[in-house]
């Protein structure tokens, strides 16, 4: 069979899978060229697998946040103010954490843990302040394109809410993150919270 056929007939049978499934399938196929090739380095394998999606944001940040006052009431009195932000990486680079710190609201503490599984190639993301101390139940997902989309579930006040969190525009020196809860199960959606990060020194 020749080459130009053969590319035709994978691309046929690769068109109806789902993103995670043609990952896997690019997974398997660099597993095969080295089973078929012993002197390449396993290491290419993870070279590009989403566990450095979020080393642009090791260091320091001054944040600009956008708050809504009152969620899931059709507010729109949004409130801004002011915090900083430091993120390390921890696990030998499968995950990272950051501190959030304000004086808004009489002064509030915040921390992200971000942990990257190696074999599902996504990223679970908690988050835990100083108002209640435990961490909040995670949102899952992978970046694409260079943005970063991520989906959990959560509630608000007792009511059942889909939380979707964007990391987007992302620079050496700036990035965008934004939160967004859905009562319809992603039919629509309220955001609820914009970050504009920017680095400092």
């Amino acid at each position: 069979m020749n080459a130009y056929r053969r590319n035709l007939l994978v691309a046929g049978a690769l068109a109806p899978l789902s993103m995670p499934a043609l990952r896997a399938f690019a997974q398997q196929t660099a597993e095969s060229r080295i089973l078929r090739n012993p002197n390449m380095s396993p290491i290419a394998l993870d070279s590009n697998d989403g566990r450095h999606d979020f080393d642009f944001y090791f260091g320091h940040w001054h944040v600009r946040n956008e708050r809504l006052r009152e969620r899931l009431v059709e507010s729109k009195d949004w409130e801004t103010f002011e915090a900083t932000q430091s993120c390390t990486s921890i696990l030998g680079g499968l995950g990272n954490m950051d501190d959030f710190v304000t004086a808004w609201n009489g002064g509030f503490r915040g921390m992200t843990l971000r942990l990257f599984n190696p074999t599902t190639r996504q990223w679970s993301i908690y988050w835990a302040s100083n108002r209640e101390g435990v961490l909040e139940p995670p949102v899952v997902g992978a970046f694409e394109n260079g943005v970063g989309t991520f989906y959990g579930r959560d509630q608000h006040k007792g009511t059942p809410v889909l939380a979707r969190f964007i990391w987007s525009d992302i620079t050496r020196d700036s990035a965008r993150w934004q939160q967004a809860f859905s009562t319809d199960e992603g039919k629509t959606w309220e955001t609820n919270w914009v970050m504009h990060m920017t680095r400092t020194a």
